[in-house]
């Protein structure tokens, strides 16, 4: 072990953006998905080796695999199994068109433990157009109905823009009614194809929406999670509702891995961590300044490092990042900190993770000599993801 830095444990979730191939073409792809897979993506040898060390590194993580859309890999059910034999809680994340019966009963028996399937609009016209092919929203109703049948439990991942976000609670009704075991709904981050979708909505109208998801949310008769929406656990606070681990957990509870082998703190964080082929994955979790960054409220900088809800949001810092600076101020936040950095509690550690503030901590941007492949830009181009 690095001296000087403590052992964490292991992320609770992990994503592996299997591959970027894609048969959508969704406009607010963080992954800026393509029809075909790069030549350079993690061989099936390559990715065994990563959950090789993931399953070695106790508790061990959930892993997530991810894309594009995975089931466009040709040997990703071959990773499943192989996952879950290691003893990992393998997931799986599809748009659905692909899936029909007889690839429902394959993932199945797989050992897949669950699938989320990304729902977009609450009829075909909506979700269609979002995700740029007709049929897109049957075909997803047909894969609910196909893992309904082989006993696949699978959730509804939705992402809410300024063009959808009136539509939310429809989409949570439709998530039931489709026999979905929850629903998760995600603030669009403006990366990928997002950078160039409709002007967002303004922090206070997400607010709103937001608390009035909460209010309904102990009403629901499925799990119900905002993800990429911190500010969400702020709100359980102030209105006396459920607040479960962490806002942010990137660095603090989740891990990215890109098809290319780039390690980062979120799908949506573009910034390089390392990369698993010069290092392994473990190493880069524990010791890389960006990931030691993330954890050190005193690094944060800005309306979030001052806010006494920090340790249960943290704020978005894949959102920061796009505003420019990603240990900044979330910007989908109105909230103005009291001031009493004190006051706030976390209910136990972020998911099972270590208390942020680990010594040795750095700074990717002021210290570009520590950080691999040199200094990062705080907005570009390329992969990006996350389930």
């Amino acid at each position: 072990m690095k001296s000087g830095y403590p052992t964490l444990p292991p992320p609770r979730l992990t994503a592996w953006e299997s591959t970027r191939a894609c048969n959508l073409r969704c406009r607010h792809c963080r992954a800026e998905a393509i029809p075909e897979p790069p030549p350079d993506e993690l061989s099936h040898r390559e990715a065994r080796g990563l959950l090789e060390e993931l399953a070695a590194w106790p508790p061990r993580s959930m892993v997530i695999l991810s894309g594009g859309e995975p089931l466009m890999r040709p040997d990703i059910l071959d990773l499943a199994a192989y996952g879950q034999a290691l003893g990992l809680r393998m997931l799986l994340s599809t748009n659905g068109t692909l899936v029909d019966a007889g690839l429902a009963r394959a993932m199945r028996k797989s050992g897949l433990a669950r699938v989320s399937l990304s729902l977009d609009g609450p009829d075909a016209a909506s979700h269609d157009s979002f995700r740029g092919l007709d049929g897109a929203f049957e075909g997803l109703r047909k894969a609910a109905a196909h893992f309904l049948e082989v006993g696949l439990p699978f959730q509804i991942n939705s992402t809410l823009t300024a063009g959808n976000l009136h539509q939310a609670e429809a989409l949570t009704d439709l998530s039931v009614k489709l026999g979905a075991a929850a629903h998760h709904i995600f603030l669009l981050v403006p990366v990928g194809r997002a950078e160039n979708m409709e002007r967002p909505l303004s922090a206070e109208a997400y607010e709103e929406a937001l608390r009035k998801l909460k209010e309904r949310e102990s009403r629901l008769p499925i799990d119900f999670k905002a993800t990429c929406a911190p500010q969400y656990q702020r709100l359980g606070r102030e209105t006396g509702g459920p607040q479960r681990g962490r806002g942010c957990l990137a660095g603090q509870g989740f891990a990215f891995v890109s098809s290319v082998g780039e390690v980062r703190g979120c799908g949506y964080l573009t910034l390089p961590a390392g990369n698993i082929r010069q290092a392994g994955f473990r190493s880069i979790y524990e010791h890389s300044p960006l990931f030691q960054a993330l954890r050190d409220r005193s690094q944060y900088r800005g309306k979030c490092g001052a806010c006494e809800y920090w340790p249960i949001c943290g704020g978005c810092r894949a959102r920061a990042q796009a505003a420019g600076d990603y240990l900044g101020a979330e910007p989908l936040c109105p909230y103005q900190p009291k001031g009493n950095l004190q006051k706030i509690k976390p209910e136990g550690p972020p998911d099972g993770q270590s208390q942020a503030g680990t010594p040795g901590s750095a700074d990717p941007q002021r210290h570009p000599e520590r950080f691999p492949g040199g200094r990062p830009a705080l907005c570009r181009s390329g992969p990006k993801a996350e389930p």
